[in-house]
């Protein structure tokens, strides 16, 4: 069982930061696929970037350029770093681990983005 445990979140103008950071209970002996995922009011939740196991970074192209994740294995985190947000990145914000068999999610963390 893999717990997963956001922060960071919060509201900021556009064209603001925010850094989302997730403290991963285990990066374990199984080669999970860490990630992030968003998803806003009526509408589907949708992935934003993974990392893999190797460290292949894979971004949706709606943030490429303007979001950038990494994760620290000593420190069993996963972060999110949103620069340039605008008001359609407003959405609960999702940490994921995945290996085929198994998933795990956290509690979500709200991204306001507002003037």
């Amino acid at each position: 069982q893999v717990q997963l445990v956001e922060s960071g979140g919060g509201l900021v103008q556009p064209g603001g930061s925010l850094r989302l950071s997730c403290a991963v209970s285990e990066y374990g002996s199984r080669n999970y696929t860490l990630g992030w995922y968003r998803q806003a009011p009526g509408k589907e939740r949708e992935l934003v970037a993974s990392v893999d196991s190797h460290g292949n970074k894979n971004y949706r192209d709606f943030v490429k350029g303007r979001f950038n994740i990494s994760k620290d294995t000593s420190k069993r985190t996963v972060d999110l770093q949103l620069n340039s947000l605008a008001i359609a990145d407003t959405a609960v914000y999702y940490c994921n681990a995945y290996h085929p068999g198994a998933e795990y999610w956290g509690q979500g963390t709200q991204v306001t983005v507002s003037s």
